[in-house]
């Protein structure tokens, strides 16, 4: 193989100099489709970022904080009492709203004297559902029986919070993901742990 045969064609058609520029740009090209087909899958349909708004989600996330948006796990498991959700809401307005998941599909919801209760198969008598990670009083009195693909969400800050105590229940189709990790503030960087619930009935 001789020397002529080792030059790359660019270097051929556009001269040494310009040829490196060329080259140089064809690599920046592929790398950046390489990048792209690596995190376009990864940011449409595994994972998204939320910023919160607002101080519904106090004490438990407040506003400007960085969140990640799990959005395949609900495509092969049910969602959790507890779990954190980022959702459209159902009265079309343009936006996401994050609230904390109380009521599962097919349950009856009750909200009385500050008290939650949820009536199910395994309690048809109703318990009443202790929420340690709340500060405030739940106010509102309703009864809400939920269809098979409904949820009832409500913000951690119940004061302050637009839930479905005001829209009603969350269609499982609106349902963007849940909230899976912290990633700012940095003193708060962490994996978002499902609570656990004690229940008196």
């Amino acid at each position: 193989m001789n020397k002529e045969e080792k030059i790359p064609f660019v270097y051929k058609i556009f001269g040494a100099t310009l040829g490196a520029v060329v080259m140089f740009l064809l690599e920046v090209v592929q790398i950046v489709i390489i990048a792209a087909a690596i995190i376009i899958p990864v940011r449409f349909f595994l994972v998204q970022p939320f910023i919160v708004k607002g101080a519904s989600m106090e004490p438990n996330f407040f506003e400007n904080e960085y969140l990640i948006v799990d959005e395949i796990s609900y495509r092969f498991n049910d969602a959790n009492r507890g779990d954190v959700v980022v959702f459209r809401p159902p009265t079309g307005v343009n936006d996401h709203y994050i609230k904390r998941i109380i009521g599962l599909p097919g349950e009856t919801v009750e909200i009385k004297d500050g008290v939650i209760s949820v009536f199910n198969d395994e309690y048809p008598n109703g318990v009443e559902l202790r929420e340690d990670y709340i500060e405030d009083y739940t106010s509102g009195h309703q009864r809400v029986t939920l269809s098979l693909n409904e949820y009832f969400v409500l913000g951690d800050n119940r004061d302050e919070s637009l839930d479905s105590r005001k829209f009603g229940a969350v269609n499982e189709d609106l349902i963007v993901g849940k909230v899976w990790i912290r990633g700012l503030p940095f003193d708060r960087i962490g994996t978002i742990d499902l609570p656990y619930y004690s229940y008196n009935d």
